[in-house]
């Protein structure tokens, strides 16, 4: 069984590809990295084939956390069918996604921290700010992608080692 994951923010070089990156890492250090595909994409085309912004990546570094390897894309059509879980940073963007999503597939879409605790409803742009704003994303993200890895392993029946199938 294999799950795939889609991470949306409006430009896909902050919020998105951060997520990305730290669900990633949490994947690999569960040992379920066969069971997964993985991306991040934007809602706008601000940004195709940039890196993340230099603030995410100098955070994520500070945790142990790659990134580099990502590019900015755009969200696609076929991303609607392809992925299991859609999901936007904010309101903004989940409306957007909302829009261009066929009835049949609404269900995968969801705001990223529907799957945390206590962090509110939204992951805020920090594009605009200080540094201290991508180490506030990155805490409300890495909380809720554990909180969403815990869900698909639950939902799903995953376990490290189980052949992929």
């Amino acid at each position: 069984m294999r799950v795939s994951v889609l991470f949306v923010c409006m430009g896909n070089i902050c919020r998105s590809p951060t997520a990305h990156a730290v669900f990633r890492q949490q994947v690999l250090e569960a040992g379920l990295a066969d069971h997964f595909d993985i991306d991040s994409a934007g809602t706008h085309a601000y940004h195709i084939g940039n890196p993340p912004d230099a603030r995410a990546m100098a955070m994520a570094h500070q945790r142990g956390i790659a990134m580099d390897d990502l590019r900015a894309r755009q969200v696609s059509a076929g991303d609607f069918v392809q992925f299991d879980y859609i999901l936007a940073m904010d309101a903004d963007n989940l409306r957007l996604l909302q829009a261009s999503c066929p009835k049949e597939q609404a269900q995968r879409l969801s705001l990223m921290l529907d799957w945390a605790n206590g962090w509110g409803e939204e992951v805020p742009d920090p594009y605009y700010g200080g540094d201290e704003g991508f180490e506030q994303v990155f805490d409300m993200l890495t909380d809720a992608c554990s909180c969403l890895l815990t869900h698909i392993i639950s939902r799903h029946g995953l376990s490290a080692g189980q052949p992929v199938g």
